[in-house]
């Protein structure tokens, strides 16, 4: 099959991009999309051309960096995957395909598809940790835990901070990262006693980054690969507003 591609070039932040029109021929329906950028790749360096630069590494839906907006959904067309696990064979032949990197002002473009997503570090740097030491792996048996309260923890733990929520939202809120790492942590016993501090800093750590409000558009939800839920954010909010309450009557 044969495509055309409109890909977005940008030498460095400071200088200003465009879309470059690209002819990407002979693609096998079975490759992945990051695997079409290898081939396109291959033909602009034996032409001496700067090849298109894009993210990727486990290249398995697992680490979340292939960040690419594909006819503008971020991670593409097909639901609760990420880009690097997008095949060829849900395009059609002689399709036009616009290839960009996120768009959001906290991740800016450093190099065609690639974007500094520093900003979901310095978030999790914040409070998305428990820093008690846990010492060895425990008795299984040890802490009951509820099975809904360890479904709620899991689901929320498979956010991989690809960044897609950010990218579809109209607002750039990170609302469903932060909630999905709020939740997972707050939820197990282990966080519990940093629940308050945690949600605190993250939330403040998420504003100073310029994150937007969320207005429960749900873009988030419909773009995000592990399909993490909307009820991360009510949880985080929750968490949120009990934090408030309790430093106001007992400050630190």
């Amino acid at each position: 099959m044969d495509l055309k591609l409109k890909v977005w070039r940008q030498k460095n932040p400071e200088s200003p991009g465009g879309l470059v029109d690209y002819d990407a021929t002979g693609v096998n329906p079975d490759m992945s999309f990051l695997e079409m950028l290898d081939v396109v790749n291959e033909g602009l360096i034996e032409k001496g051309e700067d090849p298109i630069a894009f993210d990727h590494d486990c290249r398995e839906g697992i680490c979340g960096s292939c960040s690419l907006t594909i006819n503008g959904i971020p991670h593409g067309p097909q639901k609760a995957i990420a880009t690097c696990q997008l095949h060829m064979r849900h395009f059609e032949n002689g399709q036009t395909v616009v290839i960009e990197p996120f768009r959001a002002r906290p991740f800016p473009v450093m190099k065609d598809l690639i974007v500094d997503r520093g900003r979901f570090d310095q978030i999790i740097e914040a409070g998305g940790y428990i820093s008690a030491r846990t010492g060895s792996a425990p008795e299984a048996n040890s802490i009951p835990i509820p099975k809904q309260t360890t479904d709620r923890a899991m689901d929320a733990a498979e956010c991989i901070g690809c960044g897609a929520c950010v990218a579809a939202c109209p607002n750039a809120s990170a609302m469903l990262f932060v909630g999905a790492k709020v939740t997972h942590l707050n939820s197990m016993p282990q966080g519990r006693p940093e629940r308050d501090r945690r949600v605190l800093k993250m939330v403040a750590s998420m504003e100073e980054a310029g994150f937007g409000n969320c207005t429960n558009t749900f873009e988030c939800v419909a773009a995000c690969p592990k399909e993490i839920k909307g009820e991360v954010m009510a949880q985080m909010y929750r968490d949120y507003v009990k934090a408030l309450f309790r430093q106001a009557i007992r400050p630190e």
